[in-house]
């Protein structure tokens, strides 16, 4: 079945699936990492003890401290960043909607990774922190200098974009089984980027902070995500309408079917004309030749070329049957006399 007779479909089915609600217990965990999302701005701002130990973990060096896992986490930090991870669950989730006939799994991706733009990169360009490698005084905190490295954007988009499958995990048990395994691979990726010198630690922990938030808040947006999927669904049913009707107005008439004339031989000719003469009528008028001296004649169709229809009935004509049929009943009369006389 295609893809946009799924989609008619849902338009017709009335939609039954329960919207996530924002219960109290996510309200108190979104106050709180907003409280610790600010606690860390303010610390990096003040040049707090935070950005002494962003200076200490940056100059012991980790890559150097384990350069034998070196190349390994050059492959695994990619989890982290936004293209690669977004193909694959976009991938993903485009075959559940797919599957169960709904647009909700791609809007929740999509209005996730809107958010994690349009707030880190806000961030990032508003506060514009310099990294551990582009550093130029020891215990600063390197911040309005024209950077975009805080907060970190591999941590936030890891949070995100594998929080948003646990986030759409249909059961209870999925749920918890995607949410441990999404928080290890976030929990990684900001830990190598650290380790790659790559980020600061405060980096790394607004980044976790940021990716939260933005997982907690998405209950918020439900309503306009359920209202998008019904105008798309709309829109399209309308488009495919639109289209069946200009191909129905535009669809061709079919053409009358061409009678081909009755075609006689010439052999079927020639006796048609020795029976006349043999009943004593005048014989019927030759049939024009469809080629008359190396031109075909006007009105020759091809067919009567290539082939010819059979006459129809008997190949005898009826003059020439009683014309046969009247020496034995002659022969009869004579032997008849014989007999007689």
């Amino acid at each position: 079945m295609r893809t946009d007779e799924r989609l008619h479909r849902t338009a017709e089915r009335p939609t039954t699936r329960a919207l996530p609600r924002m219960s109290r217990t996510r309200v108190w965990l979104f106050v709180l990492t907003l409280a610790v999302y600010v606690a860390i701005v303010v610390g990096v701002l003040t040049t707090s003890k935070l950005v002494t130990l962003d200076w200490q973990v940056m100059l012991w060096r980790p890559y150097k401290q384990w350069p034998q896992i070196h190349a390994f986490l050059d492959y695994f930090v990619v989890l982290g960043q936004r293209g690669p991870t977004a193909v694959m669950v976009l991938a993903w989730l485009g075959w559940r909607s797919w599957r169960h006939r709904t647009l909700h799994p791609l809007l929740v991706l999509g209005t996730s990774l809107l958010l994690l733009n349009i707030t880190v990169g806000a961030v990032k360009y508003g506060l514009g922190r310099l990294g551990p490698h582009y550093a130029t005084t020891v215990g600063s905190a390197e911040m309005f200098a024209g950077g975009d490295i805080f907060p970190s954007g591999h941590t936030a988009n890891a949070v995100v974009t594998w929080g948003v499958l646990a986030y759409l995990a249909t059961t209870q048990r999925a749920r918890r089984l995607g949410s441990v395994i999404s928080a290890l691979l976030a929990l990684g990726v900001g830990a190598t980027t650290v380790y790659l010198g790559t980020h600061w630690v405060s980096d790394v922990l607004l980044g976790w902070a940021a990716g939260l938030l933005i997982l907690l808040a998405l209950p918020w947006f439900e309503p306009w995500m359920a209202r998008a999927e019904t105008w798309i669904v709309s829109a399209w049913a309308r488009v495919r309408a639109r289209s069946s009707r200009r191909a129905a107005a535009v669809a061709p008439v079919p053409a009358p079917a061409l009678v081909t004339p009755r075609v006689v031989e010439e052999g079927d000719q020639g006796r048609e004309t020795v029976g006349a003469a043999q009943a004593g009528a005048s014989p019927a008028p030759p049939h024009p030749s469809p080629h008359v001296a190396g031109r075909p004649v006007a009105g020759a169709v091809r067919g009567e070329r290539t082939a010819p229809f059979a006459p129809a009935g008997s190949r005898r004509p009826p003059a020439e049957r009683s014309a046969r049929s009247a020496p034995p009943l002659m022969h009869q009369q004579v032997r008849g006399r014989g007999l007689t006389g």
